[in-house]
């Protein structure tokens, strides 16, 4: 079995008024971040993991939280994990 390296966008559309604890929970879960949020609740989120099953847990996980109106998938890559990592080396070496 090969190695994976995932990452995925979504934006996720909360109720205003729960902005707060849904920023607080999707931060809180392993390989997610926010990059921008609006007051109307919109949020755009990136989800990194090893496979598959790691990113619809997450999307699962954040489709479940009290106040997440809709959580909708923009983009998924799958990568081998050596491709990923050979590119983190070269990033970091610049």
């Amino acid at each position: 079995m090969s190695q994976e390296y995932h990452v995925t966008s979504l934006v996720v559309h909360a109720a205003p008024n729960a902005l707060v604890q849904v920023n607080a929970s999707i931060s809180a879960l392993a390989g997610c971040e926010i990059h921008a949020i609006t007051p109307e609740g919109k949020l755009v989120v990136t989800l990194e993991g090893g496979s598959q099953r790691a990113i619809l847990d997450n999307v699962e996980a954040i489709n479940a939280l009290a106040g997440v109106l809709s959580a909708s998938l923009i983009y998924h890559q799958v990568e081998p994990l050596e491709q990923q990592l050979l590119e983190q080396e070269s990033e970091e070496t610049l």
